[in-house]
């Protein structure tokens, strides 16, 4: 899926993986027809079993160590009676659940798969959320219009972190908050570092989470493994177990877990 496709091999043009990758997102958004994946990420889960577990509707729950991943990030910061824009919002549940749960003042998902827009704007019907089509590379919102970005595992498809970053710092308020978590190989964490640096935000917190994630996808992988058997063609099985990052794969999962990639959380502020 649109994870393992970002990691196609460089022979490709960039252009050309690009496209690639938008085709197999619309896809997904297309296949989903009774809104069984409406989180895209690998989740978050406490290494403390005895933790404090977030209370979530009987709806929510199947999908709480995506969620999780959410909670931690957007959490981070209060957001109650804030302006939010979620870039990258996919298939609109992250978005949603900030809305429900930490009562900011508006939500606007933000993506660039027409069908995944037209899904959320179908699927989810609650005052101030709403999504709209646009280019996180290229965020087409006025200056200074909301207290806080958050981006969760997508910018690592970014064609140029750098034209995504100044459209953060250029539509966030004064002293407004980036939330931002994703995965990288461990060669390119500098290079990451360095782009948040000079990017004119402040880093005010940065978190290692590999083991978090790592923990969520060995919990989640039950409910995952159900679907993929329910609702995916037996010729695409495989894909789907390489994107969802089950353990025993070429996926995600053991790069985690041989220390070839790791996942980081960010708390910056303009």
């Amino acid at each position: 899926m649109i994870r393992a496709l970002c990691d196609l091999p460089t022979i490709l043009p960039q252009r050309l993986q690009r496209a690639v990758r938008r085709r197999w997102y619309e896809y997904l958004s297309k296949m989903d027809q009774e809104a069984n994946m409406l989180f895209m990420n690998y989740g978050w889960a406490d290494l403390d079993p005895g933790a404090e577990e977030i209370p979530l509707s009987d709806e929510d729950e199947p999908n709480r160590y995506c969620i999780q991943l959410y909670h931690h990030v957007a959490s981070a910061v209060d957001l109650r009676g804030l302006d939010v824009l979620e870039a990258g919002s996919g298939r609109g549940g992250g978005s949603s659940y900030m809305m429900r749960y930490l009562k900011p003042r508006s939500v606007v998902g933000v993506d660039i798969a027409d069908a995944a827009i037209r899904f959320c704007n179908r699927h989810y019907q609650i005052s101030h959320l709403s999504f709209v089509r646009g280019n996180a590379e290229s965020l087409h919102f006025d200056d200074k219009s909301f207290h806080a970005v958050v981006n969760i595992e997508s910018s690592h498809c970014y064609r140029s972190i750098e034209r995504f970053l100044s459209g953060v710092y250029r539509v966030l308020k004064p002293n407004g908050y980036f939330l931002f978590a994703d995965y990288r190989g461990k060669e390119q964490l500098d290079t990451l570092r360095r782009q948040l640096r000079q990017s004119g935000l402040t880093l005010l917190k940065e978190q290692r989470i590999t083991a978090n994630v790592l923990r969520a996808l060995d919990l989640d992988s039950g409910r995952k493994l159900q679907l993929i058997r329910e609702k995916v063609p037996t010729i695409l099985r495989g894909v789907f177990h390489e994107f969802a990052g089950m353990r025993g794969t070429r996926s995600a999962y053991n790069r985690f877990d041989n220390g070839d990639k790791e996942y980081l959380s960010f708390v910056l502020r303009k």
